[in-house]
């Protein structure tokens, strides 16, 4: 019998829409050292209507933009012009992975910072134009040390 929610899918899982899966598949295992789990090419061969990829132990799908069953609405962050969704990950070194994204073709928006939440935090965009924040986690606050912290920065920021 079919499992309700297959095993490693519980939660929600992020489903990207791309202007190229087959290349972001690639930056994905270079930047981020993903892992390709399965693809289901379109049946003319030349896009993909869904793919399955890891990091760490976290799963996300990713598709090739395909306007004609969407109305002729084109949804991938190129066509769009950005995306307003921050996909957000964890790592033992944001510097290390920082690097290796721009190495790999991302555009570094935020170099790696000291963050008022105790964060060390990263931005980039990948090829593709989804937006990536990247972040170690190097000093635990309580919730007023981050207000005071917040205040401080804002401060600094006028």
């Amino acid at each position: 019998m079919a499992q309700a929610i297959p095993s490693g899918c519980e939660g929600f899982i992020p489903h990207l829409v791309l202007s190229d899966a087959s290349a972001a598949i690639e930056f994905y295992k270079k930047a981020f050292g993903a892992e390709e789990i399965s693809r289901m090419p379109a049946p003319d061969g030349r896009k993909l209507w869904h793919a399955e990829m890891r990091i760490g132990t976290r799963i996300f799908f990713l598709s090739d933009d395909f306007p004609e069953m969407c109305g002729g609405k084109s949804r991938s962050p190129k066509a769009l012009g950005a995306s307003p969704v921050t996909i957000h990950m964890y790592v033992e070194n944001v510097d290390k992975v920082f690097q290796r994204a721009v190495d790999a073709g991302a555009t570094a928006t935020m170099p790696p910072t000291d963050m008022f939440w105790g964060d060390r935090y990263a931005n980039l965009v990948d090829p593709m134009g989804h937006t990536w924040g990247v972040a170690t986690h190097i000093k635990d606050l309580t919730p007023e040390q981050m207000m005071q912290a917040a205040a401080e920065m804002a401060g600094q920021c006028q």
